[in-house]
C-alpha cells in the first residue's frame, strides 16, 4: 500500500513537472532533454530537474520586490543622472536604450574611471579607498577567502568601526562556502555586518543552489566604487600551487556611476536582509565632473526580464565595425553568441578572443575549447596565454566602447548568476584596454584552424562529453 502511495505521489509530482517544463519551457531542446530525463531516470530525472532545470526567469523563484521605496530610489538615481549630466545620445543609443530597459540605469558622463590592471593593484586601491570612509562602507563578493587579504581587512575595519562608519558585507553562500564563522563572529564582534547571499539550507537546497550572486562591489560613501572580476582572495596577490597568479581586471569609479552600483547593492542587501534603511543612505552628493567618461552599470539576474548580459554582449559583437576583442577565461556561450561572433568575423570584423590555457576546472576547459574549431573556422582569431590564470572579463569595440565587470560569456552569467558589468563610452579608456589585450596576445600563443582540427580524437571525446554539461557549469 505504502509503495502504491509513493508511485502515485512520484507520478503526480511528474507530471506537475512536465506541465511546467511545456508552459515555462525557453528553448525546444532544452525542454525535450528534461522532459527525456524524467521519463527515463527515476528519481533522479526529477531531482536533477528541481535542482538544475527550473526556468528562474520564468518562475521567478527568488523575485526581487519592486516595493515604492525601491521604485522611488531607483527613479531618484536615474534623475541624478540626468540633472547633472546631459548625456547625449551617439552612435550607441541603440546599445544604451538596451541597457536602460534591461537594466534600469540610464547613462551618466561625467565619471573618472580606473583600469587596475591585476590583484595588486587593485587591492592598494581598495585598502586606500577604504582608510578615506567617513560614513560607510559596502562591500560585496562572490568568493571572500580567508588568508592575508581578509586578515587587512578586518584590522582596518576594526578601526573604521571604532570611527562610527557603518560596514555592510554581502558574501555569496556557496562561492564563500569556506569562510569560517571563527571569522564571520569576529566581524560581528566588532560590528560589522554581514549577510551570506541564499545560504545553503535544507529546506531551499534544490531551489537555491544553482542560483548565485556572483558580483563584486564596493561602495564607500558614495563617492568611490569598485568593481570587476577580482574576488577577494590570496590568490590575485600571491597566485595558487596549481596555476600560478590569477590574472584579473578590476575598475576604481568615481562621479555619478557610483550610485548605480550602490542601488544595486542596495536592492541585493534589502533582498537578503528585508532591511528598508539601505535606501536612506542618501541624499545624492551633487558631483562636480570626475572625468570625461560616460559610463552605464548592466545588471542581470536569473529573476530578471530578459538576460541582460547576454544581450549586452551580442550587441557590442554584432554592432562592431572594425575590431571586437573579447577576453574571458569561461567562455561557453550558446547558440546567439556563437553566430553573433561568427557572423561578424565572416563579415570582416576583427575578431579576437583571449583566454587562458590553464583552467581552475578541468571540465570546463575543456567545454571551452569545444567551441574553439567552429569559432576558428568562422576567422575568429583565438589567443592562449600560457602562464598563470587569465580570469579577466573585458570587451572592447571600435576604440570608443568597452565592458568590463563580473560576467563570464557562459550560460551561468547568462541565466544563472546576479552579475554586474560597467560599459564605459571613452576613447581613451578603450585605448588602454585594447593597447593591454594586444600586449597580452603578443606573449599568447594563437591557434590555428588547420592545425586545432587535427587534434586527436581523444580530445575531441573530452570536448564532446565535457559540453553536454555546458548548461550547468
Amino acid at each position: 500500500m505504502i509503495l502504491v502511495i509513493l508511485l502515485i505521489l512520484y507520478l503526480l509530482v511528474g507530471a506537475i513537472l512536465i506541465f511546467k517544463l511545456i508552459i515555462y519551457g525557453v528553448r525546444p531542446t532544452k525542454t525535450l532533454a528534461w522532459l527525456l530525463a524524467i521519463f527515463t531516470i527515476p528519481v533522479g530525472g526529477i531531482l536533477l530537474y528541481l535542482l538544475l532545470g527550473r526556468n528562474r526567469r520564468k518562475q521567478k523563484l527568488y523575485h526581487q520586490k519592486k516595493t515604492k521605496k525601491i521604485n522611488t530610489y531607483l527613479k531618484e538615481v536615474e534623475n541624478h543622472h540626468f540633472n547633472i549630466t546631459n548625456f547625449e545620445y551617439n552612435e550607441h543609443q541603440k546599445l544604451i536604450e538596451l541597457i536602460s530597459k534591461n537594466s534600469g540605469f540610464t547613462p551618466s558622463s561625467g565619471n573618472k574611471v580606473n583600469l587596475l590592471k591585476n590583484g595588486e593593484t587593485t587591492f592598494e586601491a581598495i585598502f586606500n579607498a577604504l582608510k578615506k570612509a567617513t560614513h560607510f562602507i559596502n562591500i560585496q563578493y562572490y568568493i571572500f577567502e580567508e588568508g592575508e587579504l581578509t586578515d587587512s581587512f578586518f584590522a582596518l575595519f576594526k578601526e573604521k568601526v571604532k570611527e562610527g562608519v557603518q560596514i555592510r558585507i554581502l558574501y555569496d553562500g556557496i562561492g564563500s562556502i569556506s569562510l569560517s564563522k571563527d571569522y564571520i563572529n569576529k566581524l560581528k564582534k566588532i560590528g560589522v555586518q554581514v549577510y551570506s547571499f541564499l545560504p545553503m539550507k535544507f529546506g531551499k537546497f534544490l531551489s537555491s543552489i544553482n542560483y548565485r550572486n556572483h558580483r563584486k562591489i564596493i561602495v564607500i560613501d558614495t563617492n568611490i566604487a569598485f568593481t570587476g572580476g577580482i574576488n577577494v582572495s590570496d590568490k590575485y596577490v600571491k597566485g595558487d600551487r596549481h596555476l600560478g597568479i590569477w590574472n584579473d581586471m578590476h575598475l576604481q569609479l568615481e562621479g555619478p556611476i557610483v550610485n548605480s552600483l550602490q542601488a544595486v547593492f542596495a536592492m541585493d542587501w534589502h533582498f537578503i536582509t528585508n532591511e528598508d534603511h539601505i535606501f536612506n543612505l542618501g541624499p545624492f552628493p551633487v558631483f562636480e565632473k570626475k572625468g570625461k567618461a560616460s559610463a552605464q552599470v548592466v545588471q542581470s539576474g536569473p529573476d530578471s526580464d530578459f538576460s541582460a548580459i547576454r544581450q549586452l554582449f551580442f550587441s557590442m559583437i554584432t554592432d562592431a565595425k572594425d575590431y571586437i576583442y573579447i577576453t574571458n577565461p569561461y567562455i561557453i556561450p550558446g547558440d546567439s553568441i556563437i553566430e553573433s561572433l561568427q557572423v561578424a568575423a565572416l563579415s570582416g570584423v576583427d575578431v579576437r578572443m583571449l583566454l587562458s590555457n590553464n583552467s581552475d576546472n578541468q571540465i570546463v576547459r575543456w567545454c571551452v575549447r569545444s567551441y574553439f574549431e567552429t569559432l576558428l573556422q568562422a576567422g575568429v582569431k583565438i589567443y592562449l596565454i600560457q602562464d598563470g590564470f587569465l580570469h579577466s572579463k573585458t570587451m572592447v569595440a571600435d576604440d570608443t566602447i568597452s565592458s568590463l565587470g563580473t560576467a563570464n560569456m557562459d550560460i551561468r552569467s547568462f541565466d544563472q548568476n546576479y552579475e554586474v558589468n560597467v560599459v564605459i563610452f571613452d576613447d581613451n579608456f578603450a585605448l588602454d584596454l585594447k593597447n593591454n589585450f594586444i600586449e597580452e596576445c603578443s606573449k599568447s600563443i594563437q591557434l590555428n584552424y588547420s592545425d586545432f582540427s587535427k587534434r586527436p580524437w581523444l580530445d575531441r571525446l573530452k570536448e564532446g562529453i565535457a559540453k553536454v554539461f555546458s548548461p550547468v557549469l
